[in-house]
This record gives structure tokens, C-alpha cells and sequence, in this order.
């Protein structure tokens, strides 16, 4: 959808005019507790329950419910929802969805198989994955790994609408989970390891016709950004602010692809999101024209957009000129904090790349910066002071650049590896303790970029990888307590394995997560201590959840290992630099799991 300036311009006005109305089901069916309404919890990520039948006291005391199998073997991500007396699961691909009838023994009342062709499996980069679906008006939105946003009747499973989002020919692919707000389901797209051009996308939930479309790397028509309202760190980004950043037209195939979290503000009408790698992963191709860095702007951004129009608010880029693949699509969760005296609207992030973000989400500003692991080397920290021009970037440690050192040089030991301290598995927010609760990768790598050639729908990687430890360590795994507002870590625990589930909190003051050898686990919110641990079939990369049934509180989570981490285990790859250098790193996983696809529940006796 391309527009001038003056109407971007005009469309900002108008749209922030408007008065804000979340949409009302989504809102209703999130503020019942009982229910688990959408894949974030709320709006805000917090990924919190105010259910406490389950508490510190007595989570020890869980046993198995029921179980369910999906059918699929691959990797497991997101988390079913529970909308009244039904639970509606997803699966990797080929995304079936099932609708299971709580009240009569959980049988299956429909199953939604869609027909998809499986040569999409071949430019999905990290795994078959699916992080979830969509609720409202009294229909499911899934988002399909050829693209296809379908809307689903909840009742019947009968398909309602679609419309296509992007075009696997050229490495596009679907794995996120939409958010539906007021009118509109919004959904991204992947496929930035094949040089495609990011982009999110609104449809009207009634009718599947596109709202709008706002790429993150392009011109301004495109990209939704007006060049004198769209701040980032304080100041308008001005005419052009991602196309002047990039070396001729190499924005056209340029990444930024979206397939991380949403999060919304009602107050404020802005929806926000991460955007991921610029193409290729060798930072030497991506070089001006004189042979210097430069941004790469909008990738490895958090943007703020308006809901109405697309238009962006602001935007905020954690790594110019990326060199580590640190995509900034992980969740961004909203809460208050006070900071340096005052309070503020804040958004929390936690980047691949290591640091903890706290901005103040109605423009941008940047609070706190700080690493939320200490084997961080990359960067000797973000520039916080105002006055300084590098303000609000990380001064990068010349030995751990993978530009500086040249293409088809190995550069040794950086942390943390691509995967980054944090991928898109979701941190919690806890009221009780105002702290968050991160599941830790505390993995580094060594990264050999080489020169690579764009072909439309062909890896655009062009980078070698090996992970591993950081030296000294054999765990490769943390979950940690994070207080945002003074960027410090509150304790850490280790684990065996990169955690890459996804936490949940609860009132009953205990958060819980999954492991990649096949534990859930539930700790004490305040020391971290663990109170129960169960094994499960296989490997977890889900997000726990909880819901209430005939006044009984269940816990629950999907197991079936798989993602980047597992990729090994899933597509039965042993070349220790295979799946983009992840699979050396959690060989061992083989010797506590292998493939599986279920749904493991609990609840007190």
C-alpha cells in the first residue's frame, strides 16, 4: 500500500483522534481468569494467571490429569487456549487444529486439517513451528506456514475466510501467532534467512480484506513511518530513515521479518512488535558503498504502530548493522515502573542479543540498558548518555566483530551465540513481585561469515556457526528473576539445557517452565526455588499455561522437542554445524529425548 508522505501524514492525525476501543471479546475473555484467551495471557505479555487453587504451598502435590496426542512429530511451540468449556490446539505443520469438549471428557467436537503444500517445509528455517492462534467474535485465526491467514468458525471448524500473506517462492513463511485488536487480526511474516522484506500486516476479522501492510525496511510509503512524527530516541526518524541506511537496493531483499510477540496498549492504540535479521548474516555484503557500516534501519527494531492506520509512533533499534544474527523480535511485555523518580508507561524486552531493554512505550524513550547475562562479550554496553552521538548504541568489542575481522575469518568465542541469551521463548511479569521471569540460552559461538548470492526462495544466509558453552560451563541453561527497573538480575538457577519454554506466573506465587530434556518445573516467585518437577514425553519448547474447569485449576504445556535448538533431533540433522550451527551444541539432547507431539495436564488430587 503505497502513500505520499502528506497522506501518511494526514492518516497519522486522524488515526490518533480516534478514540481506542481493544476489541471487547478479546478483552472480556482475557479478563476472566478461568480462561486462557490468548497466547500472551493479555494484551500486556504478562503471561500471569490471578488463579491461586495452585500456590507455593502445594504445587508439589501435582499429579497428570490427562494427556492428548497431536498426531505431529515436530517441534512444539506456543499453547492451546481455552475459551469457555473448549480447548482449541495447534500443531506444527500442517497446522491441524483440534476443539476439545472439556465438559465430556475432552472429546475432539471438530478438526481443522488444512491442505498445504509440503514443499513449504524446505524454506521454514528453523523448524516446522507454529506459536499459536487467535480468539474473537467467535472465531479462530491461524496463520499457516504457506502463509494463509485463515479464519475458523469456533463451533463448527468450518473455514470462515483466508487470505494470503506472503509467497513461499520466495522464503516466506507463517509462524507467529496473530493478535486480534478492535477490527483487525494483525499477523507477520518470516523468512529473513531467505532475503525476503518483513513486513506485518492487519486484516478486517469479518472479512479478510488487508487494513494495511507496514514493511520494516523500505521506502516511507511502504515502511508506514512519517518522516517528521515517527520518533525514535526522541527525535523524528526524517525523510527516508531506512532506505538512506542501506547500500543501494539491498533493502529489497533486506529481512526484518516479524515472527516473534505482539503486545498492545488500549490506552494508547499502538501494537507493538520486533523485527529480525537483515539479510545476509556476512555484515562484509551489507557494507556501504565505501566499505563502512551502516544501520540497516528498520531490522532489529521494536516498533510501535497505530492499530488504525499502521502509521509508526516510534521505533527503537537495539543493533545497527547487525553482525551476530541478534533478531529483535522477542516479546515486549508492558508494565509501570518508576525510574529515576518517575513513573512510567513502560516496555520491558529482552533481546537476543543479550541486553535487557526498559523503554517508556508511549515514545520510545530508552531507561535502562543492561546485560541480563554476565558472559556478555560482544558489547562493552549501550551509550545512555544523550549528549553522546552514539547514544543509545552498543559499543561493540572490535575482537568479537565478525565485520571487522573480514569475511572467511572465524571469529572465536562470541556470547551469546545467534540464538541469542533469549529467543522468542516469552518471559513472565509478576505483580506479586514486580519482577520478570526469564528462561535463559546461555550459549556462545564462533562465527565464519562467507560471500553468498540472493536467489528468490534459496538460503540467504552465508555464515558458518559452531555453539557451545560459555568456557568454564558445561549447563548451557538459566532461569532468572529480573528487576527492570534497575536492570538487575534477582537469581538465577541453572539448567541442564538452553530453557526454551516459554514461563508462566500465577497469584499463587510460583512461576513455571519447561525444559528441553522433558521437565515441567514450578519454582517459588521470590528465591527461585523449585517445588515440583514432572517428566513429560518429550522435549519442551511450549509455554506453560493455566485455566479453571468446574472450579479446578489446571496447569498445563505442550511437549514435543524440537525449534532451533532441537532442530537436530527434528529434522535428523548431526553435522555439528548444522541447523545454522545449533545442532553440535545440543547433541546431547538425544540421550534424554527424542521426537513427540502431546499435551501433558495438571491439577491438584
Amino acid at each position: 500500500m503505497r502513500r505520499s508522505g502528506c497522506a501518511v501524514a494526514l492518516l497519522m492525525t486522524s488515526a490518533l483522534a480516534m478514540p481506542a476501543f481493544a476489541n471487547d471479546d478479546v478483552i472480556k475473555n482475557t479478563s476472566d481468569s478461568k480462561q486462557w484467551a490468548i497466547p500472551t495471557g493479555d494484551y500486556a505479555n504478562h503471561r500471569y494467571s490471578k488463579l491461586d487453587q495452585i500456590n507455593a504451598s502445594n504445587v508439589g502435590d501435582l499429579k497428570v490429569a490427562w494427556t492428548f496426542s497431536t498426531g505431529v512429530l515436530r517441534g512444539h511451540e506456543g499453547s492451546p487456549l481455552v475459551i469457555g468449556n473448549i480447548m482449541y490446539i495447534h500443531t506444527p505443520f500442517p497446522n491441524n487444529i483440534f476443539a476439545l469438549d472439556l465438559d465430556n471428557e475432552n472429546q475432539i467436537l471438530w478438526k481443522y486439517q488444512p491442505k498445504q503444500d509440503p514443499s513449504v517445509i524446505g524454506v521454514m528455517c528453523c523448524d516446522t513451528v507454529n506459536r499459536g492462534i487467535a480468539y474473537a467474535d467467535g472465531k479462530l485465526f491461524l496463520h499457516q506456514a504457506d502463509t494463509t491467514v485463515v479464519a475458523i468458525d469456533a463451533k463448527t471448524g468450518k473455514e470462515v475466510w483466508k487470505a494470503v500473506n506472503g509467497d513461499p517462492k520466495k522464503g516466506e513463511t507463517g509462524t507467529m501467532a496473530p493478535i486480534v485488536v478492535k477490527d483487525k487480526v494483525i499477523i507477520g511474516i518470516s523468512g529473513a534467512e531467505f532475503g525476503i522484506q518483513g513486513h506485518v500486516t492487519a486484516y478486517d476479522i469479518a472479512t479478510g480484506k488487508r487494513a494495511w501492510r507496514g514493511y520494516n525496511v523500505g521506502t516511507d510509503d511502504q515502511i508506514l513511518f512519517d518522516p517528521e512524527k515517527t520518533l525514535s530516541l526522541g527525535k523524528p526518524v526524517g525523510k527516508n530513515s531506512s532506505i538512506k541506511t542501506w547500500n543501494g537496493d539491498q533493502w529489497k531483499i533486506g529481512g526484518g521479518s516479524v515472527w516473534g510477540w505482539f503486545s498492545y496498549d488500549p490506552e494508547l492504540n499502538l501494537v507493538y512488535y520486533g523485527s529480525a535479521n537483515p539479510s545476509t548474516w556476512n555484515p562484509a555484503q551489507r557494507a556501504g558503498p565505501d566499505g563502512k557500516q551502516i544501520d540497516q534501519k528498520w531490522t532489529m527494531s521494536i516498533i510501535a504502530r497505530n492499530v488504525d492506520s499502521g502509521v509508526a509512533a516510534w521505533a527503537y533499534q537495539m543493533t545497527p548493522f547487525d553482525e551476530w544474527d541478534y533478531d529483535g523480535v522477542n516479546e515486549n511485555i508492558l508494565a509501570e515502573h518508576e525510574i529515576n523518580g518517575k513513573t512510567h508507561k513502560t516496555l520491558v524486552h529482552f533481546d537476543r542479543n543479550g541486553f535487557a531493554y526498559t523503554l517508556d512505550r508511549t515514545n520510545g524513550e530508552l531507561l535502562v540498558a543492561k546485560p541480563y547475562d554476565p558472559d556478555l562479550n560482544w558489547s562493552s554496553g549501550v551509550e545512555m548518555d544523550k549528549s553522546k552521538p552514539n547514544y543509545g548504541r552498543p559499543t561493540v568489542v572490535a575482537s568479537k566483530s565478525t565485520f571487522l575481522n573480514g569475511p572467511d575469518v572465524n571469529s572465536k568465542n562470541i556470547c551469546p551465540a545467534a540464538l541469542g541469551f533469549k529467543d522468542m521463548q516469552p518471559a513472565a511479569y509478576s505483580p506479586q513481585t514486580n519482577l520478570y521471569y526469564v528462561p535463559i540460552n546461555n550459549v556462545c559461538m564462533d562465527y565464519e561469515p562467507f560471500k553468498v548470492s540472493y536467489s528468490p526462495g534459496q538460503p540467504y544466509v552465508g555464515a558458518t556457526l559452531s555453539m557451545f558453552p560459555p568456557e568454564g560451563k558445561t549447563n548451557t541453561g538459566h532461569v532468572i528473576a529480573w528487576d527492570a527497573a534497575k536492570g538487575e538480575i534477582v537469581f538465577s538457577h541453572d539448567e541442564r539445557f538452553s530453557v526454551w519454554s516459554g514461563v508462566l506466573t500465577t497469584a499463587g506465587g510460583i512461576f513455571c517452565h519447561g525444559t528441553l530434556e522433558g521437565y515441567l518445573k514450578c519454582r517459588d516467585q521470590k528465591d527461585g526455588k523449585e517445588l515440583f518437577k514432572h517428566r513429560v514425553p518429550s522435549g519442551v519448547i511450549g509455554n506453560v499455561f493455566t485455566y479453571e474447569h468446574k472450579d479446578k485449576q489446571y496447569i498445563g504445556v505442550y511437549s514435543g522437542v524440537g525449534g532451533w535448538a532441537g532442530i537436530g533431533l527434528a529434522a535428523g540433522l548431526d553435522k555439528p554445524t548444522d541447523g545454522l550451527g545449533a545442532v553440535g551444541n545440543y547433541a546431547g539432547l538425544k540421550k534424554f529425548t527424542d521426537l513427540g507431539g502431546s499435551l501433558s495436564i495438571y491439577s491438584l488430587p
